[in-house]
């Protein structure tokens, strides 16, 4: 499958989005965003981006006060998905003018929307920047 689940999350550890691609109850991933953020919040900047977790591997990236964790399969390449994670960045960047976390909180939808025009199913499907915010773009002229 390759992409698990996608977190965004701040330097106090709440999580600002979340998107899963497997199914796992509210508790389960309760549990599961707990024992991840701890354990990528801990780390320093000196130690690599990657961490083992149960039957994940969690590739993560801090940009300003936002941690992006992508939870994925143990075969899955790690750069692969730090690049996947500087893409989204990049877009949420181009279409929210250096995101923050208040852009995340204020304009939820939207992130979700530019994720589920990215990833469909647990893998990659769009890497252009403009196609992922053609749509968005669409829907704020029509409203």
């Amino acid at each position: 499958m390759g992409i698990r689940f996608i977190l965004m999350v701040n330097k106090q550890g709440q999580t600002r989005l979340a998107q899963y691609y497997e199914w796992l109850t509210l508790e389960e991933r309760r549990a599961l965003e707990g024992e991840i953020v701890r354990k990528c919040l801990a780390r320093n900047e000196q130690q690599c981006s990657f961490v083992e977790h149960r039957n994940y591997k969690i590739v993560y990236r801090r940009y300003a006060s936002l941690f992006f964790l992508v939870g994925v399969d143990n075969e899955e390449n790690e750069l692969a998905i730090l690049e996947f994670i500087h893409l989204l960045v990049e877009t949420m960047d181009r279409h929210f003018g250096n995101v923050c976390e208040l852009d995340i909180m204020f304009h939820l939808e939207k992130a979700h929307f530019m994720l589920e025009e990215m990833v469909m199913n647990g893998s990659v499907v769009e890497t252009s920047k403009a196609n992922i915010l053609s749509p968005i773009q669409l829907m704020e002229k029509a409203s």
